[in-house]
């Protein structure tokens, strides 16, 4: 069973910046994609960033794009969401999740593993 541990949340101002993290159990582990959802309160997650392993390719919600950065470590099995230029609409809790098949990144039902997620809470 692989497990995903977020860190990194927390309260910020407008403007600020975070670096979330998510951190994979196993030790190496074979996955197609790994992504970064979140949801605010009273809305459907929604897709935030994704990483492909192959390639190392990175795909953005366009409500993020230019200020979010998405990234992983291989050797430590970890992945990164470097979030600037924060702002209160980014409030929410950021959920990072594995996925194994070639099925739309985007989408939810594409992944496979879920963290249980870290809350973001920027002010105004």
């Amino acid at each position: 069973q692989l497990q995903l541990v977020e860190s990194g949340g927390g309260l910020v101002q407008a403007g600020d910046s975070l670096r979330l993290s998510c951190a994979a159990s196993r030790i190496s582990f074979s996955f197609n994609t790994m992504g970064w959802f979140r949801q605010a309160p009273g809305k459907e997650r929604e897709f935030v960033a994704a990483i492909s392993r192959s390639a190392g390719s990175t795909y953005y919600a366009d409500s993020v794009k230019g200020r979010f950065t998405i990234s992983r470590d291989g050797a430590k099995n970890t992945m990164y969401l470097e979030m600037n230029s924060l702002n209160p609409e980014d409030t929410a809790v950021y959920t990072c999740a594995v996925s194994f098949n070639l099925n739309d990144l985007t989408m939810e039902r594409s992944y496979d593993y879920w963290g249980q997620g870290t809350q973001v809470t920027v002010s105004s």
